[in-house]
């Protein structure tokens, strides 16, 4: 199979992984409050959701490994927390069980009202299980299959609305700060995250391709990610240009999943619904699978091999339906606070390691990720009415980034503590070469 191929299918099966249920309910929400401003709004968000995903790709590919190697040069104790954290928010604890509800609240619930939610989220896990038990079969699947579909039925809903638009686009915005409501939208897709541990599905099947060597088996998934990131511009811009063209016929007071199936009921009737919810069914699917197989693979890792990924994918996929139950808003509103604390220290070490073959001294890592994550616990306290207003003071802070420059004075400080050589990979990863230490030697 020729490389050109394998980027395809990989490339294609990242951005069904990326096309998941926040994807499909964000844009259109985000082109409705900005009206006018659709653009620069869709912008912004796009930079804070895939912008910053493909930079975790390309820090994946920097360390040649995922997110162990990213996280490896703040301490072991450290690493297995931020890493154990990441992978919860993006699997069992939030995203998971968000892929059943979004599937439940677009997909069943419009067609089939009488279905009973737990019922169906059940089904829709034992789904996922079947799907999930032969790992290495995941990409293919996606790639090959899902992915055809879910792109055509989308863009069969694109098309129609740029033909036959809903009606004119509201000359004033709904929101204050169309930045700050793009960046915000970006953030709560969780991409940037989930590009962290899609890589331990990514990075295993390029290998398992024959791709061995560092050169090849980086640009087979460099050019994914173009692949991923470029229908994803497509996707994501159709659907913030529907919400814009809904701009003048609802408020903010409208919830996201009831926005988009009345786009789709205006563009299409009955029929579109139904095409819609099978769209949206894929998305959630294809998704799940990548985040369920992911969690899997990480977590009998983290056991050393002693809970097999079998045991974990079926444990993830009977506790999923009791949350995803909570509902869609509910899941969504849970999720930014964590999602808040947890995006800075993440973000800070995906950017230090693109760069860290020139950071020979690790505790530039550790006080600029510690920084990045005590004010991003701050911020979220003083956003809950906590205390701690002193953080709106904070350069950038309405735009989302007030924890930026005390990251940076920290990683500063770190400089100038003395660091020592030892390796600092965490112990549930053995990867070969340590990737804190090929990447402060600079071999990749």
């Amino acid at each position: 199979m020729s490389q050109r191929k394998d980027k395809w299918i990989v490339g294609l099966a990242l951005f069904s992984m990326f096309f998941g249920a926040g994807n499909v309910i964000f844009p259109p929400y985000l082109g409705m409050t900005a009206a006018s401003m659709w653009v620069p709004a869709f912008i912004c968000y796009y930079i804070a959701d895939i912008g910053l995903a493909m930079l975790a790709i390309l820090a994946m590919l920097k360390c040649d490994s995922d997110i162990e190697g990213i996280t490896c040069r703040i301490g072991r104790i450290p690493a297995v927390l931020l890493s154990t954290l990441v992978v919860l928010c993006v699997g069992p604890m939030l995203a998971i069980p968000r892929t059943a509800a979004t599937t439940f609240e677009m997909g069943v619930s419009p067609i089939f009202p009488g279905v009973n939610p737990l019922v169906a989220s059940i089904a829709f896990f034992v789904l996922i299980w079947v799907l999930c038990v032969k790992e290495a079969s995941v990409v293919d699947i996606v790639g090959k299959f899902l992915t055809p579909a879910l792109f055509i039925g989308l863009m069969i809903v694109i098309i129609k609305g740029i033909i036959d638009p809903l009606g004119p686009i509201a000359a004033e915005p709904k929101v204050s700060n169309i930045i700050s409501s793009g960046i915000i939208s970006g953030y709560q897709t969780m991409d940037v995250l989930a590009a962290l541990i899609f890589g331990v599905i990514i990075v295993k099947t390029v290998k398992e391709k024959g791709y061995t060597e560092i050169k090849a088996k980086n640009a087979v998934i460099g050019g994914a990610g173009l692949v991923a990131g470029a229908g994803l511009l497509i996707v994501y811009f159709g659907l913030a240009h529907l919400g814009a063209t809904a701009s003048t016929m609802y408020g903010v007071d409208v919830s996201r999943s009831t926005l988009i199936l009345e786009i789709i009921k205006n563009l299409l009737g009955n029929v579109g619904m139904v095409i819609f919810g099978i769209v949206v069914a894929l998305a959630c699917i294809t998704t799940a699978v990548a985040l369920v197989s992911s969690s899997g693979a990480y977590f009998s890792r983290l056991s050393k091999g002693r809970v097999s990924y079998k045991v974990i994918v079926t444990i993830v996929c009977v506790i999923s339906p009791v949350i995803a139950n909570i509902g869609l808003d509910e899941i969504i509103a849970i999720s930014e606070p964590v999602l808040s604390i947890v995006y800075a220290p993440a973000l800070t070490l995906i950017i230090l390691t693109i760069v860290g073959d020139k950071i020979k001294n690790d505790n530039v890592f550790k006080a600029a990720a510690l920084g990045a994550f005590l004010i991003s616990v701050l911020e979220t306290a003083a956003n809950h009415g906590l205390g701690f207003q002193f953080v709106n003071y904070l350069p950038l802070h309405h735009f989302g980034f007030g924890w930026l420059l005390p990251t940076v004075i920290c990683g500063v400080a770190g400089y100038f503590i003395k660091g020592d050589k030892k390796k600092v990979s965490p112990e549930v990863s053995v990867p070969e070469p340590d990737p804190a230490e090929t990447v402060r030697k600079g071999k990749i």
